[in-house]
């Protein structure tokens, strides 16, 4: 018997299936150790020495691999066929070594693409050993991860308060996101007007001509800027007779794109389907993993984390033959189509995303999908199957029109297209931006050459230039790739980083850069352009690329950036804050010093009217203050644009009354806090509070959303399984849902009013099924953070654990009560919870670290739960309709 290590539990039991009893799958859970985040996990003293650790959950499932390889003929590592996947298998591989698990039995490393069986038992034919130049390539990204986040983080602590750390890649992309927002509060906008005419052939059909030329002068987007001016062309017009002067019909061809991409399927996934890059990768795993289909489990599409954008001969074949049936003849082209990648630094080895059979249409899988799985299959299916049909053919009609008023001449012109034959189309097209203009779109009616037409009107309409857009999840991944920056197994990861440490926030589906993001991304730029410049970033990834390729040694790509870097830091610690102000309050001029309406300096205090406005950093960020300061006590939150004259708060008590609660008649306030804007409903210790949900800004809560968010947590429904009730609600770290103790993370706040009992049940499912670690290591999920204990020695975290909640304080964990809330458990809770695990010994096995604490007085009985008021329920619905 073979033991053979792959990466998730829902692969192992499928794959099992596949081999038969002579092999035991086990699953790793991702990776199974990880550098500890502490200083001398790396030592480049050391010639960069790394030192790992193992969490307590891989411990136990590395035992159980451990145990199983002792009695085993060999062991086959077949994790992931990416980078990380080959890290994992060398990772698994080196701990077995130190148990001494192996002795003298076989290793094989096996990857495939898809989880079928006919592609792993092909695999499983095929096997190699670890592939170690890729293995380097992993070490040296760890390790410069590692060196730039523990390194810069300490100089960020003293130097930027409020900032909580900063990373190689995150901050190359939170400096996109706020270049992108500096452009936008520095657009100037210009007026332009655009003139249309609605004409009519003699055939009595109307269509839309756009002037292109007045008086012989060929006109630019800007040339019309004023109102007079397009008075003056319209009346002009007004009295003009028309005639078309030619008509060219051109035929062109359309030809589809591609097979999906990790970044191309994000963004189709965003424009059409409205998914987050988070939701979009959980949803593809679970189809690449494997869904019981009519009784055969089996995956639907193949690997999900790839640059690729070439298919398989097989898999064309496939196509083919799929079009054929489903089509018919005429869509197929003679030649089967080839692709190659645009982007750079792109693994050509690695296959596109597509079905694992393209026999299996969206239709004949749907009944045994989810909502969100069936959508997604259907956009992978359906632009695998265009990316080998013919072209669409087009034919383009342009028709020139002259105006002539007296002495005067206009030319017009007149765009549209028709489509002669579908193609591709008929599959799969790309979803177009909003705002992208349709005039060619548009089918003209019949106009021929010389004929007189009729003038219905003539429109004016005014426009202003539009800055460029924020970025989107999609678009910044699609910006990351084309500068070669990160690989598709990072960008989900980047941007969740961005957005976990409040650097940015989605805002419609737009990342909003916050205050404390773009202070860091402009010190950063400010103290080390060099190590956040595209163009440096991208080169070190080519480096890493040479390295995986056997062409570079890990170690000399990082004894080349230790060298540079880290004297940079050490220029940099001797920096004075005033300094580094001094640079913040001009590199971040719009955002401190907003413009006023009246027109007065923005740098002058509005209350006292002789200090001066400047960048102050305070214990829980930077905010803007007088230099006037304790005679001029002036502050103001870092970026309320709104208010540039406002001091903190928006009353003398800092509140804003938002209503009644219509069950309760007590007032619904808008407050702000130690940390940040909240809600809270009546006054005194019995208050209800909740805080401002991410992408949920001040200006933009009214009484109907405060209601909604006063509401939570809801019943979802009693689980179909256990009978418990499953709630949807809002905590520190996020919207969740909540069955029997586990904690499943929610993708955004509309979820929370919204999910219903199926999709509830699932996501619970994939929480309990993932465990508590992950690839992205194996530390549980902190629930809420508490702050130092009392005594000193540490932070107290509430964490989520495999088998519940529970309070961590160093090496000590004390399970929470059952039934207890951990959103509701208080520093004083959690330190008499520590002090009675540590009374009975479990302490990790050391002396207790302070006396326990007295025992707390037995509460007074609870008061059975008032139903929700009806008000609050129906507000809920109302936001998530809106937000949705």
């Amino acid at each position: 018997m073979d033991v053979v290590v792959v990466e998730s539990p829902a692969k192992a039991k499928t794959i099992n299936k596949y081999l038969g009893k002579n092999y035991k799958v086990l699953a790793s859970f991702g990776h199974v150790r990880d550098l500890p985040a502490k200083d001398g996990s790396v030592r480049p003293d050391e010639d960069f020495a790394m030192s790992w650790a193992v969490d307590t959950a891989s411990s136990k499932r590395l035992a159980d691999i451990a145990k199983a390889v002792k009695d085993a003929d060999g062991l086959i590592l077949a994790t992931d066929p990416d980078r990380e996947g080959e890290a994992i298998s060398w990772h698994v591989l080196e701990v077995l070594k130190q148990k001494r698990a192996l002795k003298d039995k076989p290793v094989s490393r096996v990857v495939f693409n898809a989880i079928t069986k006919s592609s792993v038992l092909e695999a499983m034919a095929n096997p190699r050993q670890i592939d170690a130049p890729l293995v380097d390539a992993y070490l040296a990204r760890r390790a410069l991860d590692y060196l730039v986040g523990f390194t810069l983080s300490p100089v960020l602590w003293r130097k930027l308060p409020g900032a909580r750390s900063a990373g190689r890649v995150q901050s190359v992309a939170l400096r996109l996101v706020c270049d992108r927002e500096l452009e936008i509060e520095r657009f100037i906008r210009e007026e332009y007007w655009q003139i249309v005419a609605i004409l009519g052939t003699p055939r009595k059909e109307n269509f839309e001509a756009r002037l292109t030329a007045f008086d012989r002068k060929k006109l630019q987007k800007l040339d019309i800027s004023n109102k007079a001016q397009a008075d003056g062309i319209k009346a002009m017009l007004d009295g003009a007779t028309f005639k078309a002067l030619s008509v060219e019909a051109k035929p062109t061809r359309r030809n589809p794109g591609p097979p999906f991409t990790t970044s191309t399927l994000q963004q189709a996934a965003s424009s059409r389907l409205g998914f987050s890059a988070t939701r979009t990768m959980q949803v593809a795993q679970r189809l690449y993993e494997g869904m019981d289909i009519g009784g055969e489990t089996t995956g639907l599409i193949t690997y999900m984390r790839t640059d690729g954008v070439q298919m398989a001969p097989e898999a064309i074949s496939a196509a083919r033959d799929a079009i054929a049936k489903e089509f018919g003849p005429k869509y197929l082209p003679e030649k089967p189509r080839q692709y190659t990648t645009k982007a750079k630094n792109a693994q050509e080895a690695h296959e596109a995303i597509r079905p694992t059979d393209f026999m299996r249409t969206p239709a004949s899988v749907r009944q045994y999908l989810d909502a969100d799985q069936a959508r997604l299959y259907e956009v992978v299916w359906k632009r695998a199957i265009a990316s080998q049909m013919q072209p669409a053919e087009i034919e383009r009609t342009t028709v020139e029109i002259e105006a002539i008023n007296g002495a005067r001449t206009a030319e017009l012109r007149a765009v549209g297209s028709v489509v002669r034959f579908d193609g591709f189309i008929a599959a799969y097209t790309d979803q177009k931006d909003e705002d992208a203009e349709d005039e060619e779109d548009r089918r003209l009616p019949e106009i021929r050459a010389g004929e007189q037409l009729d003038r219905e009107a003539i429109n004016a309409t005014q426009h202003t230039t539009e800055p460029p857009p924020r970025y989107s999840e999609a678009s910044l991944i699609k910006k990351l790739e084309e500068l070669g920056i990160g690989r598709p197994s990072t960008y989900t990861a980047i941007l969740k980083t961005l957005e976990d440490r409040d650097y940015v926030t989605l805002d419609k589906r737009k990342l909003l850069p916050q205050a404390k993001g773009r202070l860091l991304s402009a010190f950063l730029e400010s103290f080390f352009e060099r190590y956040v410049e595209y163009d440096f970033t991208a080169s070190l990834e080519e480096k890493l690329d040479e390295i995986s390729d056997g062409k570079l040694a890990w170690k000399d790509v990082l004894r080349d950036f230790w060298k540079d870097f880290s004297g940079a830091v050490a220029d940099i610690k001797e920096l004075r804050v005033t300094d580094v102000l001094d640079a913040l309050n001009e590199e971040l001029a719009p955002l401190v010093f907003p413009a006023r309406e009246d027109g007065s300096n923005p740098r002058i205090c509005p209350k006292c009217g002789t200090g001066n406005l400047s960048l102050k950093l305070g214990k829980f960020g930077a905010f803007v203050g007088c230099s006037n300061y304790p005679e001029c006590s002036f502050t103001r939150q870092l970026g309320d644009a709104a208010n540039p004259n406002a001091e903190n708060g928006n009353g003398e008590d800092g509140t804003k009354v938002l209503g009644k609660d219509p069950y309760t008649a007590e007032e619904i306030t808008l407050r702000s806090g130690r940390f940040g804007p909240y809600i809270q409903r009546g006054d005194g210790k019995e208050a209800k509070r909740s805080s401002l949900p991410k992408g949920w800004t001040v200006d933009s809560i009214d009484h109907e959303k405060a209601l909604a968010l006063l509401s939570l947590p809801r019943d979802v429904g009693k689980h179909p399984e256990s009978g418990k009730m499953i709630s949807a609600g809002l905590g520190r770290y996020g919207p969740f849902v909540l069955h029997d103790g586990t904690y499943a993370n929610l993708d955004n706040i509309e979820d929370v009013f919204s999910i219903g009992l199926n999709r509830a049940v699932s996501v619970i499912a994939e929480k309990q099924l993932k465990g508590p670690g992950g690839r992205n290591g194996g530390t549980p999920a902190a629930l809420k953070e508490l702050g130092e204990h009392p005594a000193g020695g540490g932070k107290i975290v509430v964490r989520d654990g495999k088998y519940g909640p529970y309070v961590n304080f160093g090496k000590v964990n004390a399970t929470l009560p059952k039934g207890k809330d951990p959103q509701s458990v208080t520093i004083e809770d959690a330190v008499a919870l520590i002090a009675e695990k540590e009374a009975k010994g479990g302490n990790g096995g050391r002396k207790p670290f302070r006396k326990a604490a007295a025992p707390a007085k037995k509460p007074a009985a609870k008061k059975p739960a008032a139903k929700k008021p009806a008000a609050q329920k129906v507000a809920a619905k109302k936001v998530a309709n809106k937000e949705g």
